[in-house]
């Protein structure tokens, strides 16, 4: 049984150059593909990266241990923020 994708039912429209149409077209044939097929092709990855590296936060082994080392051990509480957080947990630990 073979799987089906979705239907592929909304558009995005660019605005190019003739020249630049050409180049995409001819890359796109020399690929043996549409030009749609090939602008997806080469789009799709670059926008997951994208998308991954604004939403990953890649630490140095330094700064992961350092993290890792304050979440073991967090730091005593002083101050207004000691206060502040007494005041929440008050108000919302029931």
């Amino acid at each position: 049984m073979s799987e089906t994708s979705p239907p592929k039912d909304s558009r995005v429209d660019l605005r190019v150059t003739q020249e630049q149409k050409e180049l995409l077209e001819r890359a796109a044939t020399l690929k043996g593909v549409s030009l749609s097929a090939y602008t997806l092709f080469h789009l799709l990855p670059i926008a997951r990266q994208e998308i991954d590296s604004h939403e990953r936060l890649v630490l140095s082994n330094r700064d992961r241990d350092l993290f890792m080392s304050v979440m073991e051990n967090p730091p005593q509480l002083k101050g207004k923020l000691k206060a502040t957080l007494q005041k929440f947990r008050d108000k919302y630990d029931k």
